[in-house]
């Protein structure tokens, strides 16, 4: 079976009131290829999700950007997952770079909240990506690998994850991996799943880029035969982001 294109947008901390409408806006009046082709989901932060709920189109689903690892409680500051099933938010995105990088999150605390997360019913955006220094040093699939293994160690059903590649040297530099970085990432990834997992999970699950994709670069970046979508982060939040959910026909060529 194909594996469907995903697409989804990581708002970050960005955003009001009055800017979120006009996004949300936009994406509203977009012209885009159907559910059936391609799957969307864009990030807003915590403050705003249930306003863009209400106001998203249908055929477009929302994701919080982290959840904490556990039931909720004596926990400022956090928010539960069963704070977002209550809300019928049906995705989270966990283990993005910039929570591994800032707040240390470790693989082993990564893994904790994807299998917490699915226990309780959400859909999972699983980040992993190695820094520039582990690029260079020729240690890139080591480090997805071990930060995949963290995830694969904790749950046994994949079917509500998707692996989001993003290389942390290429997030809001500008800098993009080729095309022919990212597939090879993303099918060393998929070896991988084969290998540690199995040849359904690897075949089935979808591992979308993330990192400085563009209304320019991603049709080339979508024809790779492991790219399975992307993760957007500044163009999520500018109209060029429709060009990157179209981009998805590329796979029906």
């Amino acid at each position: 079976m194909a594996r469907k294109f995903f697409v989804g947008g990581n708002w970050k901390c960005n955003g009001t009131s009055e800017e979120v409408k006009k996004i949300v806006s936009t994406l509203n009046e977009a012209e885009v290829p159907s559910e059936d082709v391609v799957e969307v989901v864009v990030s807003p932060p915590f403050v705003f999700l249930p306003l863009v709920k209400s106001l998203l189109r249908s055929d477009f689903h929302v994701a919080a950007q982290n959840c904490w690892v556990r039931k909720g409680g004596a926990f400022t500051g956090e928010v539960s997952a069963e704070m977002l099933v209550n809300l019928s938010i049906p995705w989270v995105i966990l283990g993005h770079s910039e929570r591994r990088a800032l707040l240390n999150e470790s693989n082993d605390f990564v893994g904790d909240k994807v299998a917490y997360a699915l226990s309780r019913g959400l859909k999972v955006i699983a980040c992993v990506g190695e820094t520039l220094e582990q690029r260079e040093s020729g240690s890139t699939v080591a480090v997805v690998a071990e930060q995949t293994k963290a995830i694969a160690e904790k749950i046994s059903n994949w079917d509500n994850v998707v692996l989001a590649y993003e290389p942390v040297w290429a997030i809001g530099t500008g800098k993009v991996a080729t095309p022919a970085q990212a597939q090879e990432v993303h099918a060393e990834l998929r070896k991988w799943l084969k290998d540690n997992v199995s040849a359904e999970v690897a075949a089935s699950t979808r591992i979308i880029y993330g990192g400085s994709v563009n209304g320019a670069n991603c049709k080339e970046l979508a024809a790779q035969p492991d790219v399975d979508g992307f993760l957007v982060g500044g163009a999520s939040l500018k109209p060029e982001f429709i060009d990157i959910i179209k981009s998805a026909t590329v796979k029906k060529n």
